[in-house]
Order: structure tokens, then C-alpha cells, then sequence
């Protein structure tokens, strides 16, 4: 049956909007005769966020006003491959950027994704020069103007007995009705790394103030294969700190949390460039 001489192209487009962008693929890929409804603004515009155009207009991207001329479906996919710097992500230093989050969007569900980049987590010593030192590392990168840039620092611990460091992020920028997950996003400084083989760190995920019913141990040295770690893509690892429902976006608080407590020995050499919020997909 020939769809598109039954039903007008903007009620077609409608009936995608109502399923998901991996969906929207796979319809224009088995039957290129709905290819132009699915392909339509009117489709994607209902897989972007509902204040895409304020993100992107108050992001620090200089080319913002390039991004908004963009159809719907290649902005759609221009942000779920290039992460944006979000409003307030950046200060003037020195007469360079740092950046503390950005923002993509998550391929197959348009769902947002957060990066917070170490600079706006809490890592107690943070600024004590012998205990960690703040570094940049050229595989540190994300997309920034069309370019691709690098995270101007990264954290690595030099010495420490007593290892936290913590982070936060409101509920109400995420997506509604989503399950996300948190990883740190960090490596291991290989030889000069010590305090972390077989000695695994507490890992929380706290919303409002309730906090998951059991601290995650989990080891961040590989050689002990904890199932919660593993490597990406990109030359870093993450480790799964915990997960949470996000169910109408309301004004709350979500809180992360890395501790080490145990004094009677030393840590040094985890580098750490920061905590990614994604959608928990099933089996993942």
C-alpha cells in the first residue's frame, strides 16, 4: 500500500515524529517512498529538545547562528556527534577557554547528554599543587565551533592519603522520563600509579538527597577487570558510578560522589578528565 498517496506528507510526518530517530533511519531506509516525510523538518524538529534553540543560542559557540540555519535533521545529528560548549561551560583565563560541561545528544533517543569536565567537579585538595596538579593531555578533546578542541585541563593526583571528589548537576536541563547512568571518565598514569590495584573506590549516585541504597566499590586498575570498567573509544576508561531515573525534570538535584577514605595508605597517578551523563540503554 502506497502510503503517501493516502495520507498528506505533514500527517506522515507527524506518525514519525511518534517514534525515535534510529526508528526514522530504519522507516526511510525499507521504504524510500516516505523518505521525504521522514526526512522533513516537521519530523525532526520533535527529536531535538524543546529549548534547542535557547542551548544553542546561549551556548559559547561562535557559530550558533550557523547551527539554528541548519536543517532539522543535520542539526540533529550535527549535535549528536559534536558536543557543545553550554551556557556558562567557559570562563576567560589567561586568554584561553576553560571548559567545564557540554552537551550532545545521544544518537538513537535525542536524549541529552552531559559532560562535566573535571574544572567543574569538587576534588577536595583540588588546588593544592603537591596533591594534584591540573594538566592538559592532546587526546582530551571535544567539538567546539565546528573544530574539534581539546578539554584545556584534565586533574591528576599526584599524592594523596584521602581521595573525594564530587559532582553535581539539576535535574531539570536533563531529559524528562529518562534512566541515565554516570561514569568517570579517567586513566591511569601506568607506573607512577599506586594505591588503587586490588583497592577499590566507593562510587554513589545521590538524587535530592537520597542516595542509592548501597555505595558501588568499584577498582579502577584493569588488572582487576571489575566489571563496572571499561575502556572507550576515545583512549579513556569510565567506570559506572550508578544510575537514576529522571522522571519529570523538576527542579532537583542529582550528586555524584568518588571517595577513598582510607588513610593508612597513599594514592597517586589517576587522571581524571571528568563524569558523563548518557541514557542507560538496555543491555549496556
Amino acid at each position: 500500500m502506497d502510503f503517501t498517496r493516502i495520507f498528506p506528507e505533514e500527517c506522515l510526518s507527524l506518525l514519525v515524529s511518534f517514534t525515535s530517530p534510529a526508528d526514522a533511519c530504519r522507516l526511510a531506509m525499507v521504504c524510500p517512498a516516505l523518505r521525504s516525510a521522514v526526512d522533513c523538518d516537521a519530523a525532526w524538529e520533535m527529536f531535538l529538545p524543546s529549548n534547542y534553540k535557547s542551548i544553542i543560542s546561549e551556548s559559547s559557540s561562535s557559530s550558533s547562528s550557523s547551527l539554528l540555519s541548519l536543517g532539522k535533521k543535520e542539526l540533529y545529528f550535527h549535535l549528536s556527534s559534536h558536543p557543545i560548549v553550554i551556557q556558562n561551560g567557559t570562563m576567560l583565563q589567561f586568554c584561553a577557554f576553560v571548559i567545564k560541561q557540554s552537551l550532545q545528544l545521544d544518537k538513537e533517543s535525542g536524549v541529552k547528554c552531559y559532560m562535566l569536565g573535571a574544572r567543574s567537579l569538587s576534588i577536595t585538595w583540588g588546588d593544592t599543587s603537591y596533591k594534584w596538579t591540573w594538566t592538559s593531555l592532546p587526546e582530551s578533546r571535544f567539538a567546539f565551533s565546528f573544530v574539534f578542541f581539546r578539554f584545556p585541563e584534565v586533574a591528576e593526583l599526584k599524592l594523596v592519603w584521602w581521595l573525594e571528589v564530587k559532582g553535581r548537576i539539576e535535574t531539570r536541563i536533563l531529559s524528562p522520563n529518562t534512566n541515565y547512568a554516570a561514569y568517570l571518565v579517567f586513566k591511569l598514569r601506568n607506573r607512577r600509579t599506586t594505591g588503587f590495584r586490588q583497592r577499590p573506590v566507593g562510587m554513589n549516585v545521590n538524587v535530592d538527597g537520597v542516595g542509592s541504597r548501597e555505595e558501588r566499590r568499584v577498582s579502577l586498575d584493569p588488572r582487576d577487570e571489575s566489571r563496572h570498567v571499561r575502556e572507550r573509544g576515545d583512549g579513556w576508561m569510565e567506570a559506572e558510578m550508578g544510575e537514576f531515573f529522571n522522571e519529570n525534570g523538576d527542579d532537583g538535584t542529582v550528586e555524584f560522589s568518588v571517595k577513598e577514605l582510607d588513610t593508612s595508605y597513599h594514592k597517586r597517578g589517576l587522571i581524571i578528565e571528568g563524569i558523563e551523563l548518557r541514557p542507560k540503554h538496555i543491555g549496556s
